[in-house]
């Protein structure tokens, strides 16, 4: 590890300036891919998040609609709803922006709905009651379970 460092002088505790082995981004990288842990993967896309990625560009989307009338148009509680977000959000990133996915995923071992039997999954839950908080948050749960885009669900749900 030692030969990716470069030594830096660093101010310590004691108020003096010590060379200090340091990483640079490349290193950084590097570091957290030997350690396949949820936390090692969390800090990566930390460290790696910039406005110019996809999740940056989203997120700002995400603001811009929330200050836009555009939100008032959208069909809340709705497959179709969730396909106008999504293609807002991701119009210009994916090709599959607001498309609903024809192909399985999983994510950390856990298999979403299957794509065959998606549309019928999403029509089931678009016609879920949301009179309470309890039925909203089931709603909630179950669109997420079906995961119906093959990027960007939980930003889109939550939105």
């Amino acid at each position: 590890m030692v030969s990716a460092t470069t030594q830096l002088k660093l101010l310590a505790a004691d108020g003096k300036l010590y060379k200090s082995d340091v990483l640079d981004y490349d290193g950084i990288i590097a570091l957290g891919k030997t350690f396949p842990a949820v936390k090692a993967n969390r800090f990566i896309e930390w460290f790696t998040y910039s406005d110019e990625s996809i999740d940056g560009k989203s997120k700002n989307k995400a603001y811009a609609l929330f200050e836009s009338s555009f939100i008032d148009s959208i069909e809340v509680g709705t497959t179709k709803g969730l396909q106008q977000v999504h293609a807002y959000l991701f119009g210009v990133l994916y090709d599959f922006a607001g498309q609903i996915r024809t192909k399985n995923i999983a994510k950390g071992g856990f298999q979403f709905a299957m794509a065959q039997f998606l549309s019928g999954t999403l029509k089931s839950i678009d016609d879920m009651a949301e009179n309470t908080f309890d039925q909203i948050v089931d709603k909630y749960v179950e669109m997420n379970i079906a995961h119906p885009f093959m990027e960007g669900n939980g930003r889109i749900t939550r939105i």
